[in-house]
Formats: C-alpha cells, structure tokens, sequence
C-alpha cells in the first residue's frame, strides 16, 4: 500500500546533485520575463479578433499558432519536459486524462496540454476543466478559454466526453495545486468521483497521470490567509521568492519534467448506469489515485536530479 511518508521520502530522494542546475538550462530569468511580457502582448492583441470557435469558445488556429508557440519555449527549453506513455492518449475518440496537481498555479495543466498536442502522432488537443476563478481573471480568463479551458462542471465534461475529446481533469484542485512543499507528491483528497461518474456515463477510458517536476517550480513554505481573502482568493501562495522578489519572484524555477501517462482503465463493462452506483464510482476513484500515486513514487526514485 501506498502511503504518504513513501511518497515524501521518494520526494527527498533527489541525491547530492539536487541543487545544481541543469547544463541544458539556456533560459534565463531576464529572457523568461520577456516571454512572459511577450504573450501578454500578444494576447491582448489578438483576444479580441474573431475566429472559428466552437460552443465553449475554443479556438485551434489561436492556440496552435500563438499560443503554443510563445509556451513551447518553456515547455522544452525551461522544464526540459520528458514524456512518456503517450502512446496510452487515444489517437481518435475520448479519453479521460486524470493527473495530480502542484506548483502554486495550473502551469502542470499547460504543460500537459502542450505535451499531448506535440508529442501524440495525431497533435491532439486536450480539453482542460478548469475552476470558475480562471475565467474571472482578465485576459487570462479569455485566453483560457480561446485555449481549450471548461468550467469544471458535469454537463460540460459529459458533453466534451460524448462529442470524443480528450479532456484532462484535476481532482485534487486548490488542495493540490496550492499545498505546502513539505506535502510534494502526495496525492491529496480526490473528492467524491465526480470525473468517474462522467467517465462512466460516456464510456471514456481514464487515463491516470503522473507529473513530476512541478512541485518544486513554486515551492510553497506559507500561505497568507488574510491576502488570500481579501484578494478573494483560495490561498496566496509564499514561497522563497515571492512576493520578496516582486515580478521576479514569479518566474518558475527550472525543475526538470517528466509526464507520464498511465495504462488506461476502461470502463465501458460497466455500463452507463454504473455511474449511479458509489460503490463502483469509489472503486474506481480509488484505482485512479493509487495508480497516480504509485506512478509518482516510481518516477521519484529514479531521478537523480530536481534540476
């Protein structure tokens, strides 16, 4: 059985080489910043330009063509991000992608969909559930959805499923992406198997994720609850550099990625009306965040350096 200490001591096992930074490292923070005012520029110039959209407002020309050109730098050059398993993504048809959640912010949800666009032999998109607060945020919210973002909700994942996207989903939400560093990949509460009962209902496989390297691009060592709801916010992560930093301490510090994608676990011997049944929806809830869990452990302790 997994446990939460295996976890935390896999996540120390990092060898004595932990903080030397990667020689494959060629971004650094001033060029970082300047991507990053880059695609505020661009996007403001484009969010408001019409396109060929669907009911949700994705827009694939908008995201293959400045979108993910301006976030692939990061993707390979700053993460260095390793994949494998993709080959588990369905090359037609739906699929449930379902990963832990780390970093401060979403970066891990870019990151994947950055992954299963450039390394899948079909360039799929993936469609991402995402809190309400991402849409409430200026620009961002637009862009999110230009990008492939969904309110994280049943009608609309069942919806997404039904139509064969590839969707990816979060259990954990604001309690993973936003927990303390000494907690690092150790899965927190799934909930109460909302994405298994979608998955049910349509039939799609659930595709257990592991992502490594993004606990330690904000490592969060506090939480300043009094910021936080005033800004009306989850949490208001504090780390090593920020806010001490000010802009620079939003920089993302150059963990080294690997994505893994799990063996999927269908579901179609179940049949729609097992989504009905907690038993079943709590069998396979459990399945999904062990398998991440192991998964995790695994990478872990095969790697020899954060950086």
């Amino acid at each position: 059985m997994v446990t939460a200490s295996s976890a935390a001591r896999a996540a120390g096992n990092t060898g004595p080489q932990a903080v030397r930074v990667h020689q494959d490292s060629r971004i650094p923070g001033r060029e970082a910043v300047d991507v990053l005012q880059h695609l505020v520029e661009v996007l403001q110039s484009t969010l408001t330009a019409s396109g060929s959209v669907d009911d949700f407002g994705f827009d694939p020309e908008f995201t293959e063509t400045i979108l993910l050109p301006i976030i692939r730098p990061i993707y390979r050059a700053w993460f260095r991000v390793h994949t494998v398993g993709i080959e588990n993504i369905p090359a037609v048809g739906a699929g449930l992608v379902v990963a832990n959640h780390a970093g401060a912010i979403a970066v891990d949800a870019v990151m994947t969909q950055v992954a299963i666009h450039d390394e899948h032999a079909q360039h799929r998109f993936m469609r991402m559930l995402a809190a309400d607060l991402v849409f409430k945020i200026p620009l961002l919210g637009e862009a999110a959805r230009r990008a492939g973002h969904v309110r994280a909700c049943v009608p609309n994942a069942e919806r997404l499923l039904s139509s064969g996207e590839i969707v990816g989903v979060w259990p954990e939400g604001f309690k993973g992406v936003g927990k303390p560093f000494y907690k690092r990949y150790q899965l927190q509460r799934f909930g109460r198997g909302g994405f298994v009962s979608v998955a049910l209902r349509t039939g799609a496989p659930l595709i257990p994720t592991a992502i490594v390297g993004s606990e330690e691009i904000y490592p969060i060592i506090g939480d300043a609850k009094s910021v936080a709801k005033l800004l009306n916010l989850p949490y208001f992560p504090i780390t090593p550099t920020f806010p001490w930093l000010g802009p620079l301490g939003m920089i993302p510090l150059p963990s080294k990625w690997t994505i893994e994608f799990g063996e999927p676990i269908p579901t179609t011997q179940y049949g729609p009306d097992a989504a009905d049944d907690p038993e079943i929806v709590f069998e396979l809830t459990d399945l999904v965040r062990e398998r991440i869990q192991q998964m995790l452990i695994s990478r872990l302790v095969q790697r020899n350096n954060i950086f």
